[in-house]
Parts: C-alpha cells; sequence; structure tokens
C-alpha cells in the first residue's frame, strides 16, 4: 500500500466576497484595520460596498508575467515610467479604496497614475471602472478569460479601445499571447522578436 502526503504548501485560489450591507467609511476603517495583518487579502471600498479578494498563485504569476513584458517594452522603446505596483489609491472625499495589480506613471509622476492593469480571475462585484474614474486614472487595462480589455478615459468616462493611447505600437495580442507562455523565457524571446517586426 502507497501512503499519499499531501503537499503542506498547497496555494489557494483566488476568491472575491462582497460583504452584505452599506458601510460607511469609518466603518470600512475600522474593518480594514481588523484585517490588517491578513496576509494576501485585498479589501475594496466603493459608495459604501466592500469587497474581499485573496490573492491565488495564478493571479500573482500573470500579474507579474505583464510586468516583467511591459517593463521590456519601456526599456526597449525608451519610454521613461514609474512603475508603483499596487499602491493603494483612496480618498474618503471620493468614497473609493483600492489597489490595481500593477500601476505606471509615464513620464514622470503626477498625481495619479496614468496606466492602471487589474487582473481578474474571478469576477468581482464592485463597479470595476468607477473606482478608477474618481482617480482620474487616463487608461485601465483588464486581464481577464486569457485577454486584455483596455479602456480610456475620454469625457468622465470610460471607452473601451483596441490599442494603448499611450503605446500606439504595442501589440496587445502578443502581449497577451506571451503571459500565456509556459517559459518565461520564451516569452521574453517571442516578445522582443515581435516589438522588432
Amino acid at each position: 500500500m502507497t501512503i499519499q502526503i499531501l503537499d503542506k504548501n498547497t496555494t489557494t485560489l483566488e476568491q472575491r466576497f462582497l460583504l452584505p450591507g452599506y458601510y460607511a467609511w469609518e466603518e470600512f476603517e475600522k474593518i480594514e484595520t481588523l484585517t490588517t495583518d491578513a496576509a494576501g487579502l485585498r479589501i475594496t471600498y466603493l459608495d459604501g460596498c466592500i469587497e474581499f479578494m485573496t490573492l491565488g498563485e495564478q493571479h500573482e504569476m500573470i500579474k507579474s508575467v505583464i510586468g516583467i513584458l511591459l517593463a521590456l517594452y519601456f526599456f526597449e522603446k525608451g519610454i521613461n515610467f514609474i512603475p508603483v505596483g499596487s499602491a493603494t489609491r483612496r480618498a474618503k472625499e471620493k468614497n473609493a479604496s483600492f489597489e490595481p495589480d500593477e500601476s505606471y506613471y509615464i513620464g514622470e509622476k503626477k498625481e495619479n497614475p496614468d496606466l492602471a492593469i487589474e487582473v481578474n480571475i474571478t469576477s468581482g462585484s464592485i463597479d470595476k471602472l468607477e473606482k478608477y474614474k474618481r482617480f482620474n486614472i487616463p487608461e485601465v487595462w483588464f486581464w481577464e478569460n486569457n485577454k486584455f480589455y483596455l479602456y480610456s478615459l475620454k469625457n468622465d468616462n470610460y471607452e473601451q479601445i483596441q490599442r494603448s493611447e499611450f503605446f500606439l505600437d504595442l501589440d496587445i495580442a502578443l502581449l497577451a499571447s506571451c503571459v500565456l507562455m509556459p517559459s518565461i523565457i520564451d516569452a521574453r524571446t517571442q516578445f522582443m522578436q515581435g516589438m522588432k517586426k
């Protein structure tokens, strides 16, 4: 008889949970304080709604690969950028608090990043674009169902776009296909070759 030992280091999957009810900003801050030591837990607040999200390995892997490939693109094209990752955006007067997965200032630092990227493995409950609109983030990319969906802020509303308005020569389909490659070395090679075409 063979005895199987379970791996004690199993990874959790991404999960989202919308807390029932309405919460004032002060209540949100109390809940946030209670969960500060919970590793891998993110909290989003928008107009009285609180959403919890656990970060799974797949989520973190995709987020990291996107960041690596974008950095390659920025360096190759000589684009000055300031990566600020998942720095929290929060303001009581905007009634919102959240963390993008990746975010960037393009050129120089401004009031808010120029680009935010959010990886969604599971569907969220809180209006995804509204929170970004409150902070006037010009471009937002969502990774969902193994592809990118890009949005540009125009006249106080987001419109879906096919190409980044910051990086007109960036092949989004190539970027997506490289993100999905099992080898980061192969992804880098293919992405760099695609940029030179």
